[in-house]
């Protein structure tokens, strides 16, 4: 039986390539959403088994929608992957460079690539669409002359489109990190070493060094903070963090000591932290769970 895995994007999108490197092995059946609602929604109405979400990249920085979608829609990151993110200039086969008027692309992905398009001309029309790969297939799929599109080589090479121009990010060191989400186990990898936490402080003086401190003090280290505001509650803010430990169980007890110092707090997944991009072991984890 194939795993079902929700994305944002089609076939050859950066999403597509994020759930290859997490399951190598594995029988794989996309379901191809149009927005990254839609890819919660399908997990929540068991369309799909699980869900891939881009959730911050180096150059653009965090994608921070996604994180209150997770958390309203009372999901749990189960994983992690980083893809280096090289983005290519692409259009029909009889398009030059100086044929292009329009540009097309996800909106992330435009602002990775700032810097080169701001020397187009002023007249130039730069279009944001549903993501890279939807956007290049429209090129080929309508015979759009004039029109380019901005996403990975993989993409031309899928749908048979030309390169125009290689590796116009702002950064050639431009990484999007990806997480898997799906609705909570009762277990985690015992090789789990990360977590994402959401925390709401009250307004007494000095509540959000006292939390840090708190990390410090165990040896919990704090590799990301995004602050979010509150709907509803102007001016107020929930956190998010991501946070290294050593020690499962020490984490554990950590955390009962950190519900009593902030106002709020909900853990928004366990995982093992995945830069060498490993295959996840999320299905052996399910396996043992039964």
């Amino acid at each position: 039986m194939s795993l079902k895995i929700a994305i944002q994007g089609i076939e050859s999108s950066f999403h597509d390539m994020a759930v290859k490197k997490l399951f190598p092995n594995e029988e794989i059946e996309l379901v191809m959403c149009t927005t990254f609602e839609k890819v919660t929604e399908a997990i929540n109405n068991y369309t799909a088994d699980f869900g891939v979400l881009a959730i911050e990249n180096t150059i653009a920085g965090s994608i921070l929608p996604n994180y209150n979608l997770i958390d309203n829609t009372n999901l749990v990151i189960m994983d992690e992957v980083f893809l280096n993110i090289q983005m290519y200039i692409m259009a029909l086969e009889s398009e030059s460079i100086h044929d292009i008027i329009e540009i097309h692309s996800h909106p992330v992905a435009l602002l990775q690539c700032k810097n080169y398009l701001q020397k187009f001309p002023p007249h130039f029309k730069i279009i944001e669409g549903a993501d890279t790969a939807s956007e290049a297939k429209k090129i080929k799929d309508g015979n759009l002359k004039g029109v380019a599109a901005i996403a990975g080589k993989q993409v031309a090479e899928k749908y048979g489109l030309k390169i125009l121009d290689s590796r116009i990010q702002n950064n050639s060191d431009n990484q999007t990190r990806f997480v898997l989400i799906g609705k909570e186990v009762k277990s985690h990898s015992q090789d789990a070493n990360k977590a994402t936490l959401k925390f709401m402080l009250d307004h007494r003086v000095g509540s959000l060094s006292n939390v840090l401190q708190l990390f410090s003090t165990f040896n919990i280290s704090l590799t990301k903070i995004q602050s979010l505001p509150i709907i509803g509650e102007p001016w107020q803010y929930a956190f998010f963090v991501d946070v290294l430990f050593e020690d499962y169980k020490l984490f554990k007890d950590v955390i009962k000591v950190l519900e009593n110092a902030v106002k709020e707090l909900k853990v928004v997944g366990v995982y093992k932290q995945n830069h060498e991009n490993k295959p996840s072991e999320l299905l052996k984890n399910l396996e043992n769970e039964k």
